[in-house]
């Protein structure tokens, strides 16, 4: 009886402990996960290094964090701080004159008029410029202040990619050896988070970036405002199944056709250039990247993205997916203990183990 009581006492203070810990990591989580998938993203790089530096692991994850940092960070950054200025002067409002919404909201009248309904076009002006602002306004600041925070927790990502370079078979290895579970779930969990982590991020990632930038390419050259925030948006929304860099080059080309300082030709080009040569991207990118790792279904897919985003933020376009993911695994994993304990014994499994 006193052992039981002992039991509930340390369960009780472990769960206590451990909500404690989470309260005091919570912070941190993100840039850890973050780092979690940088190591595995570069994983193939990083056993390079190690051949290279003769087994000095910690030499090596030193090498491997640097390069890292130059092949990933340095590219993004040089996209995402000029997209932070200018959403910034959208938010304060320093740039939003440039926007002209005059052939828009002649357009609007004249087709309105067409219908038999009388707008006036000072009026619909306005609301168009209100309209614009408010919904662009929002989106730049959450987006900026998004990665305002990020920065503070880009110190926490880089150390720990270091140490999970240099110690984490250690570290699993450990979580394994305190792990309840059996050890070939731990080890099936272990290759699917592999093997889910190479499917969605890097395919995403990938994608996301070079759709991206040739979308930033043909923004620049249809002489679109504000290209490095555009850039970025693309980035973010070609991360979204059925979404993608669509809702962000149709605005675009619909800006070049109604502003007086737009062009005709020029938002034909864009129209053109993004429906064929960024869409297509992201259907050549993918398949040669994923071969098959994805067993999702694509509505599943969707549905785990919008809804990672929704409760998790821009990082649920990677969470989400995951999540699906392991819980199909853990129901699998359920299904096959269900099925060898409904199983009956076998003859020699039915002997009593001191026979008489």
């Amino acid at each position: 009886m006193s052992r039981i009581v002992s039991f509930v006492v340390l369960v009780a203070i472990l769960l206590v402990m451990a909500a404690l810990f989470f309260q005091v990591m919570a912070s941190f989580l993100l840039p850890m996960f973050l780092a979690v998938l940088l190591v595995i993203m570069f994983g193939p790089l990083h056993r390079w290094v190690v051949a290279k530096c003769k087994g000095r692991i910690r030499l090596a994850a030193g090498l491997t964090t640097a390069a890292i940092l130059l092949i990933l960070l340095i590219p993004v950054l040089l996209i995402l701080v000029p997209a932070t200025v200018q959403g910034f002067g959208i938010y304060n409002g320093q740039d939003f004159s440039q926007f002209n919404p005059a052939g828009l909201a002649k357009a609007s009248v004249d087709a309105a008029g067409r219908l038999g309904v009388h707008l006036d076009e000072q009026d619909v002006r306005k609301l168009i410029i209100e309209k614009t602002q408010q919904w662009l306004a929002p989106l730049a600041l959450s987006t900026t202040q998004y990665l305002g925070r990020t920065l503070i927790g880009l110190g926490v990502m880089i150390i720990s990619l270091y140490y999970f370079l240099a110690d984490g078979p250690g570290m699993v290895r450990t979580i394994m050896r305190l792990s309840p579970l059996d050890d070939k779930y731990e080890e099936q969990l272990i290759e699917q988070f592999d093997t889910m982590t190479r499917a969605v991020v890097v395919a995403t990632v990938l994608s996301a970036f070079v759709q991206g930038v040739l979308a930033g390419i043909g923004f620049a050259v249809a002489g679109v405002g504000y290209v490095y925030l555009l850039t970025a948006l693309a980035m973010l929304f070609a991360m979204v199944p059925f979404v993608g860099t669509t809702i962000v080059w149709v605005p675009a080309c619909l800006w070049l056709y109604f502003s007086p300082d737009g062009s005709t030709v020029a938002a034909v080009f864009l129209a053109i250039y993004c429906g064929g040569v960024v869409s297509l991207a992201d259907n050549v990118i993918k398949p040669l990247v994923l071969h098959g790792r994805s067993n999702l279904h694509p509505l599943l897919a969707l549905l785990s993205v919008l809804g990672g985003v929704q409760a998790l933020g821009p990082i649920g376009i990677f969470v989400g997916p995951m999540v699906v993911a392991f819980l199909q695994t853990l129901l699998n994993m359920l299904h096959t203990e269900l099925d060898a304990m409904g199983k009956p014994l076998k003859a020699d499994d039915a002997r009593p183990a001191f026979p008489p």
